[in-house]
């Protein structure tokens, strides 16, 4: 936890400091040792959110991209009173899950029940296999119409499993905190990879860093996917009809063909 209550102001943990939680309102104190990244820890092992996790120097790169103000913000059930901490909470109530370590499929569920209008923002460098996955995987993407947008016909070779049936956006981040031996180019690329119901056929579009960011910052985000999905709605229909209309042409360049090729028989 990055922040707490001292003197009703919501600071940073540094050392000797002691305060509360915000989520829960119980003593939390400091931990500013050289081994993890600077936080806040309840004095008792029970933690207020069972969604915990320990936070990475990557979780906080991330999160300096936006204003404190949304950052880990405590949400309540209204019908329950179940609250969890979301990692960034943005004006326009988009909410962005910063995911480094492994989640159970069970979590992931309910975090995106619970959270609803989210996205997910992945480590891929986790894994040392999974940089090198995704490049194999990726240069056999079919290309949309539109410019940064693919098709992958088998996901699962090209993504970690334990995503492959989200019901929100996942954007992979296949950079971390290191350039790496990549062109920075190459790697400030982001993959977003949209629900399916099928692990088939996947849609993955590529988004530079910078225009995430910006989108997310502006709330821009919410509106733009809905616009981009509704256009895609629409060209695929298109392409139903056009194959259809095909499909209707040469069948009846068939029928003809029978119709012709009886004639010339009977006579």
């Amino acid at each position: 936890m990055r922040f707490a209550y001292v003197n009703s102001n919501l600071v940073e943990s540094e050392p000797g400091l002691q305060g509360l939680c915000p989520g829960c309102g119980q003593p939390v104190i400091a931990r500013c040792g050289t081994e993890r990244i600077s936080h806040w820890a309840h004095r008792q092992a029970k933690r207020c959110d069972s969604w915990w996790e320990p936070e990475t120097e990557w979780h906080r790169t991330w999160k300096s991209n936006y204003p404190l103000a949304w950052q880990e913000k405590f949400l309540p059930d209204p019908n329950t009173g179940e609250k969890h901490m979301a990692d960034i909470y943005a004006s326009d109530g988009l909410i962005i899950e910063f995911q480094h370590s492994h989640i159970k499929p069970e979590e992931r569920v309910a975090r995106e029940r619970f959270y609803r209008t989210m996205v997910w923002v992945v480590d891929g460098t986790r894994l040392e296999r999974d940089y090198p996955r995704f490049l194999k995987g990726k240069s056999a993407f079919k290309k949309k119409s539109k410019p940064r947008v693919f098709i992958s016909e088998f996901p699962d070779e090209c993504f970690p499993s334990a995503w492959l049936k989200s019901s929100v956006p996942v954007i992979f981040d296949f950079k971390g905190i290191q350039f790496g031996e990549q062109p920075e180019n190459e790697l400030d690329n982001l993959y977003c990879l949209f629900p399916n119901k099928d692990i088939l056929d996947s849609l993955v579009v590529e988004l530079p860093r910078r225009a995430f960011i910006n989108m997310t910052n502006a709330g821009e985000w919410l509106s733009r996917i809905g616009r981009f999905m509704d256009e895609l709605a629409e060209e695929e229909e298109k392409h139903k009809k056009q194959v259809a209309e095909q499909q209707r042409r040469q069948a009846n360049l068939i029928f003809q063909s029978m119709i012709t090729h009886e004639r010339r028989r009977r006579f």
